[in-house]
């Protein structure tokens, strides 16, 4: 199916047939990207009485309970009830699911003894583009981000000021392909995650982290429709499934 859009003015094609998912699948076991020493997904049959949730078992269905943790065990959506004293939910706050989207690739670079991406770096590729939502593929990039193990290795996040600063241009949604926009460790002072929504100051309850996606290399930088996809779940982060899609001029 072919979707046509206007954005300023100009109309775009998009074949909605052709999405590219930028996701990380998510299985039981440890074969999952893990962060924050988090435990593993776990994914098992349902065993109540004589009944099991598994046909190859002899089940009738197949029913599974699933373990998992959104933030530590691959791709979520978060909202700003990760950092705030009063109870927020992705589902009260991600309201619209689709949003013009940029995607860049930023070089990690060495700073105050950590890997981080920079305000600099970021700054020098956007410029003054206005787009609702930035989707950021660190390099070097490899599929290895599918399984890398985070916890306990101060992974690679973003400098704080480059947060605030995209916050300053409007920016709502935040995607990364690294474990968090913080570092691993900073005393629970989460200065990135607190620049991005403006909290306590003025808390940006539309605006959501989306961490530990995957942008293969084939996908090139640019300008796409955006679908972020969740579990209409009442807490503050989902697994989630970011959607792009080429935009076609015509």
């Amino acid at each position: 199916m072919n979707l046509f859009i206007e954005i300023d003015g100009k109309i775009f094609k998009i074949n909605t047939s052709k999405p590219l998912d930028i996701s990380i699948p998510l299985h039981s076991g440890n074969t999952n990207p893990n962060a924050f020493g988090l435990q593993v997904p776990l994914f098992k049959p349902v065993q109540a009485g004589a009944f099991i949730g598994s046909v190859a078992q002899g089940g009738s269905v197949n029913c599974e309970d699933l373990f998992l943790n959104a933030h530590g065990n691959g791709t979520h959506t978060e909202c700003a009830g990760h950092i705030t004293n009063e109870r927020m939910t992705i589902n009260q706050c991600l309201k619209e699911f689709v949003f013009l989207c940029h995607l860049v690739s930023v070089p990690l670079q060495q700073k105050d003894g950590d890997t981080m991406v920079t305000l600099a770096d970021v700054k020098e590729i956007l410029g003054d583009a206005m787009v609702e939502a930035l989707v950021i593929r660190t390099l070097p990039n490899d599929a290895s981000k599918v399984n890398r193990v985070y916890s306990g290795n101060n992974p690679p996040y973003l400098e704080s000021a480059l947060c605030e600063w995209l916050r300053n241009k409007g920016v709502k949604h935040l995607l990364i392909d690294l474990p968090s926009v913080d570092r691993e460790s900073d005393d629970g002072a989460l200065v990135a995650h607190h620049a991005f929504w403006n909290h306590p100051a003025a808390t940006r309850m539309d605006a959501t982290i989306t961490e530990m996606v995957f942008v293969p290399n084939h996908i090139r930088d640019g300008f796409y429709l955006l679908n972020i996809q969740i579990a209409s779940l009442e807490t503050d982060a989902s697994p989630s499934k970011p959607v792009l899609y080429q935009l076609e001029a015509k």
